[in-house]
């Protein structure tokens, strides 16, 4: 039974995370779990969770099987996930044994985010996707994040999961179950207090914001060699958009995003065509392209575009997809990844906040698998950006969840910021995204579109923003604490 449940539990934190609107099934499913490592051994905390993280993950990232499983077959599927869900393994074998002190809920939620910290940093970088704060884009306990980011909203869900599982099983055992109950109610009520606390008025005023999704053909593997075809793809749309300005039948905007991965430069940085667009609009352009510096070294790069003096500040790519972007152990990763082929040598990221001057607004700016970590925005925020852009290249995905997975990020640094995030993406989905996390403007996938959007420009920075990685740090402690003290309380009551 509890191997059922466990798989249950699994499934059904997929089946509440995004596109489908689902957030209150995310601690439903996270106390079936919870319920299911309570006062278990480490050992059989840990094959639990390992059912329940690949019950959860292979349907989650079932877009990796878009993406290669023609080429590739599962493996690189599989593989991704056998490894997410190691880590899930070794969270629920802390959280067993953390589950029998005093407030076991509030151990077991911390050691499960500070598990969710460490595959978000290792190996190769870690991977983030399948966090449980992503499963929140909408709902109660989305406001937290604009007190502690990610990981506060990570804890919420799973604190209100163990709370709901020991209430549970107090009711049944007819004991106090005064304290899991509040281990439930606190964060749903912290959640609504901060409802009205989402800053979303236009303190610095506003910005129309273009956004050219150009599409791509839907042909996975094969956009290896569709750059030409992508980058015309988006020149033509950015066209259009320069006739609809110039005709009366939208207004001019401020500035124009273009996703990632539409040019690509060499040191000088010299586009004709992307300049002509910018001055015929008489606006700068905000661009993804890939380039290469001075001494050869490669970079995902976002580039802004001046009207008058073309291309001028950048941003460099922070997070790079392992695999993808830069290649660990090449001689063996050509078995599951074509990039080996596509880049003979690895990219390069950078370490500096991307925050570009555009027109006047301050602009900061992640690529893609930026918005899955915690420190991109953060330090654009810090250094004074008052609205954030996403340019991304989505189209390797076909019409998978990938993109939705991605929006929902987005949603999640809206209101962790309180900051508007206008999403870019070559195939969809683009967005505009508020600073309350709702989204005013979308496209569908696979269209050519252009979308015009009014963004509010803020500069009041949230509790998340002031403390950075400090909560996230503290939920670590936490967790580091809770399982010493497993070892060493038995140990004091013996001697």
């Amino acid at each position: 039974m509890r191997v059922l449940a466990a798989v249950a539990a699994g499934f059904a934190l997929y089946a509440g995370s995004p596109p489908r609107e689902l957030w209150w099934l995310a601690p439903l499913a996270f106390a079936v779990f919870a319920a299911v490592v309570r006062h278990r051994r480490a050992r059989a905390g840990f094959g639990y969770s390992l059912l329940f993280g690949f019950a959860f993950l292979l349907p989650l990232l079932g877009w990796l099987q878009d993406f290669l499983g023609a080429d590739f077959g599962p493996w690189p599927w599989l593989g991704v996930a056998a490894v997410e869900a190691l880590f899930i393994g070794l969270a629920g074998a802390g959280m067993a044994r953390v589950s029998r002190l005093p407030g076991g809920p509030v151990w077991m939620a911390a050691v499960f985010v500070a598990f969710e910290v460490l595959r978000s940093s290792v190996p190769f970088g870690g991977f983030p996707w399948g966090r449980l704060a992503f499963t929140q884009d909408t709902g109660l306990l989305l406001p937290l994040a604009a007190l502690g980011g990610s990981a506060l909203v990570s804890f919420a869900v799973a604190l209100v999961g163990g709370g709901l599982a020991e209430l549970v099983h107090r009711l049944r055992a007819r004991r106090n179950w005064a304290a899991p109950l509040a281990a439930v109610l606190v964060p749903v009520v912290g959640g609504v207090a901060m409802l009205p606390l989402i800053g979303t008025d236009a303190e610095e005023g506003t910005a129309r914001v273009a956004l050219v999704q150009g599409n791509a053909p839907n042909i996975g593997l094969g956009l290896l060699n569709a750059d030409d075809e992508l980058r015309a793809n988006h020149v033509a749309e950015a066209r259009r958009l320069v006739a609809d300005v110039q005709a009366g039948r939208v207004p001019q905007p401020d500035f124009v995003v273009l996703p990632e991965q539409v040019g690509s430069w060499g040191p000088g940085r010299t586009d004709p065509e992307l300049s002509a667009i910018a001055e015929q609009l008489g606006v700068p352009l905000v661009v993804g392209g890939i380039g290469i510096d001075a001494d050869g070294t490669l970079r995902n790069q976002i580039v802004q575009w001046d009207p008058a003096t073309g291309a001028g500040d950048r941003y460099v790519k922070q997070h790079l997809v392992p695999f993808a972007e830069t290649i660990p152990m090449r001689s063996v990763a050509r078995l599951v990844t074509p990039f080996v082929d596509r880049f003979p040598r690895d990219m390069v990221p950078a370490d500096e906040p991307g925050v570009l001057n555009v027109g006047g607004v301050r602009v900061g700016v992640g690529i893609c698998y930026d918005v899955a970590y915690d420190d991109v925005y953060t330090g654009a925020v810090q250094q004074g950006a008052t609205v954030l852009a996403l340019p991304t290249n989505n189209a390797w995905y076909g019409h998978s969840e990938m993109s939705y997975q991605q929006l929902a990020m987005a949603r999640l640094r809206a209101v962790e910021h309180g900051r508007a995030v206008v999403v870019a993406s070559t195939s969809g989905v683009s967005a505009a995204v508020q600073p309350d996390g709702s989204v005013s403007e979308q496209t569908e996938q696979f269209t050519a579109q252009n979308l015009i959007a009014e963004v509010p420009l803020r500069s009041t920075r949230t509790v998340a923003t002031e403390l950075g990685a400090a909560p996230t740090w503290v939920l670590v402690a936490l967790a580091a604490g809770a399982v010493l003290a497993t070892w060493w309380l038995p140990r004091r009551e013996r001697s």
